[in-house]
């Protein structure tokens, strides 16, 4: 069935075919009628789920965290200051291995207040130990919800599903909501290996020594590593049921690019109709679209830009006193490499300025030019 969905009801209708039974959530601009639908559902019995209103985004995610404890499928959504306010929680959730779905619209952090949308909201919970996935439209979203479950409970770390706020939470496309058998036959029920269960005691996030902490933070490490294998078996899979593939990675016309742009979420999406109009002027160029970013796919990365010219990595956040936060990335992943191209950084479209395919090529055509890179920052877009 095809429905027009808004992104945001996108996540919703990820979370009921994914069989979602309890939802936590406090409602906050852009991501209100995520959870509003959600409601309507439990309410309605559309959904079987028990539905949690609480006082915070804090509150929030501590439910979440005791309900999956105890075995269940959980979720829940948020954005900017929510996000921002859950921070202490997502550290817990991880530590408890608790397999958590959120989705998380990205919007520019205050002050000044601002709704639209920027990443450093997520991207100041990367070393949470949230994977942490980036979509580019709103069948990708919908998609995503169901594969960040089947990839989280099967390595016991929570996954976070972002998109940008209006450019997808708002918008409508077309998108194709899968049968909910064939959903069942890919997801099947949660089952939690070690739970709250007064039958069977055990004690969980109780003190610990330092005999064991490091241990279990590198236990949270390898679970991490094994999700990107994880990532793109759940991705064929998916493929295989429903026609639709998806990896840790999309590229666009590299097989014979000699220069490359990267980017992620709608940043890439808009980057495909600018490489058209320049492959139409004879460029040579690619696109490297980041779609999972926790964990960093770095051997992918590495396998393309080995073979490349010069790359330009478009980012729309910003570690401030450093650079764009995927430029870090994509520098450390090539730092040991023998045949390091060139990489540019430029950071654009903070607080929702918009990014369109004529300045993607303009950012293209003022660093293809250079040799190297003067500075870790290219600012595009600033006013006068």
């Amino acid at each position: 069935m095809r429905k027009l969905l808004i992104g945001n009801h996108a996540l919703s209708y990820g979370a009921k075919l994914s069989r979602a039974q309890v939802i936590s959530a406090y409602p906050i601009t852009p991501q209100t009628e995520v959870v509003e639908l959600l409601s309507e559902m439990c309410a309605s019995g559309e959904l079987k789920a028990k539905f949690i209103k609480v006082e915070s985004e804090h509150s929030a995610m501590a439910s979440l965290i005791g309900a999956s404890a105890v075995g269940v499928r959980t979720f829940t959504a948020t954005s900017s200051q929510g996000l921002a306010l859950m921070h202490e929680m997502l550290h817990w959730a991880v530590g408890a291995r608790t397999p958590i779905v959120m989705g998380n619209i990205n919007r520019a952090l205050a002050p000044p207040w601002s709704v639209w949308t920027e990443q450093n909201d997520s991207l100041s919970q990367r070393d949470t130990g949230w994977m942490q996935l980036y979509a580019q439209n709103n069948q990708e979203v919908l998609d995503s919800v169901i594969q960040a479950y089947k990839v989280a409970e099967s390595i016991d770390l929570p996954a976070m599903v972002i998109l940008a706020a209006f450019v997808l939470s708002h918008t409508s496309e077309a998108v194709e909501i899968p049968d909910q058998k064939k959903v069942d036959a890919f997801l099947p029920s949660y089952k939690r290996k070690y739970k709250l269960d007064p039958t069977d005691p055990h004690a969980f996030g109780g003190l610990t020594n330092t005999e064991n902490y490091y241990e279990l933070r590198y236990k949270i490490q390898k679970a991490m590593e094994k999700a990107l294998d994880k990532w793109e078996e759940v991705g064929e899979e998916f493929e295989e049921i429903f026609g639709r593939k998806y990896g840790l990675i999309e590229t666009y016309k590299v097989s014979d690019a000699k220069n490359l742009i990267i980017s992620s979420a709608t940043i890439a999406s808009t980057a495909r109709n600018a490489i058209d109009k320049l492959r139409e002027k004879g460029e040579k160029v690619g696109l490297l679209r980041i779609r999972v970013f926790r964990p960093f796919p770095a051997k992918k990365v590495r396998g393309i830009l080995n073979s490349i010219d010069k790359a330009v990595v478009i980012d729309r956040n910003i570690g401030f006193g450093a650079s764009g936060i995927f430029y870090q990335e994509v520098k450390a992943a090539m730092y040991n490499e023998k045949n390091t191209p060139p990489i540019f950084g430029v950071v654009a479209g903070l607080g929702g300025r918009d990014v369109t395919s004529k300045h993607i090529i303009e950012i293209y055509e003022d660093t293809i030019k250079k040799n190297k890179p003067k500075s870790d920052i290219i600012w595009k877009g600033l006013k006068e």
